[in-house]
């Protein structure tokens, strides 16, 4: 069993408490992502939890769908909203929930050892359902920050935490830099203030700091100067310029002061 799948389901019904309490109007509002309004969030999370859930119990469709995707002249963006034939508003977040409850059930009896296809390279069944509450809980940040409430966080988000440390070479590669040999000790405090570190400890060399924030920089749902993180040493400092921890293109973090927390909202 994958105790991910429990965390991931924890993540989404937060969200879902969260989105069941507003306006349906402001499914229509933009958040701070790319001017994505609520409803783009929505189906961008729904469409890669049944890509995801489709990996497991029908690779044959999964493989179609992505293809679909790859040979079609619509965006990324687009090809979820046609997917989906426009789904949005209760009706949207009806589906999602359902599908969630689907996926966290068929990942959680999975064997955690067996390879999936993605978009990217294969991946492992834990590491597939452990991508989705990152993704989860990263674009679930734009719709807290877009109604100004504050996101209590629970320590799965230590699931997040080590998806970032380990895509330390992963941030590099991918804009074709040499990856750094050594990698930075990394010490956080989670939210029940525990100790969590990773790598060799390092007086000239780390990250330490709120184990929040680091998943917001990893995430890029906040920039590095926006957080108290501290951070010592050129290649630190290097990597939470553009830590990465989702797959796809390069992409860079938000600009300073770009990514809050709404308080007018």
């Amino acid at each position: 069993m994958i105790l991910q799948a429990k965390d991931f389901k924890t993540e989404s019904m937060a969200l879902h408490g969260l989105l069941t309490s507003i306006d349906p109007s402001r499914f229509d509002e933009n958040t701070q992502f790319k001017d994505w309004t609520l409803n783009c969030v929505l189906q961008h999370l729904h469409f890669w939890n049944i890509m995801a859930d489709f990996s497991l119990t029908n690779e044959a469709e999964f493989v179609k769908i992505l293809g679909e995707l790859r040979e079609s002249d619509l965006s990324k963006r687009g090809f979820e909203n046609y997917y989906l034939e426009g789904l949005k508003g209760k009706p949207l977040l009806d589906a999602w929930r359902k599908r969630v409850f689907d996926v966290a059930d068929n990942f959680f009896s999975a064997d955690p050892k067996v390879r999936l296809k993605w978009g990217g390279p294969d991946m492992s069944a834990k590491s597939s359902i452990s991508a989705r509450l990152m993704e989860t809980w990263a674009h679930g940040q734009e719709v807290y920050d877009q109604l100004g409430i504050q996101r209590v966080n629970s320590d799965y988000i230590r699931n997040i935490a080590h998806l970032g440390v380990n895509t330390f070479g992963y941030a590099h590669s991918i804009r074709e830099r040499k990856v750094p040999e050594h990698i930075p000790y990394v010490k956080l405090i989670a939210a029940s203030g525990g100790i969590w570190e990773w790598n060799t400890p390092d007086a000239t060399s780390f990250v330490e700091g709120d184990a929040v924030e680091f998943c917001q920089v990893i995430t890029q749902t906040r920039n590095i100067a926006d957080t108290k993180l501290q951070v010592v040493g050129d290649v630190a400092t290097q990597w939470m310029s553009i830590a990465q921890c989702f797959a796809g293109g390069v992409e860079e973090p938000p600009a300073v002061g770009t990514r809050f927390i709404r308080r007018n909202a």
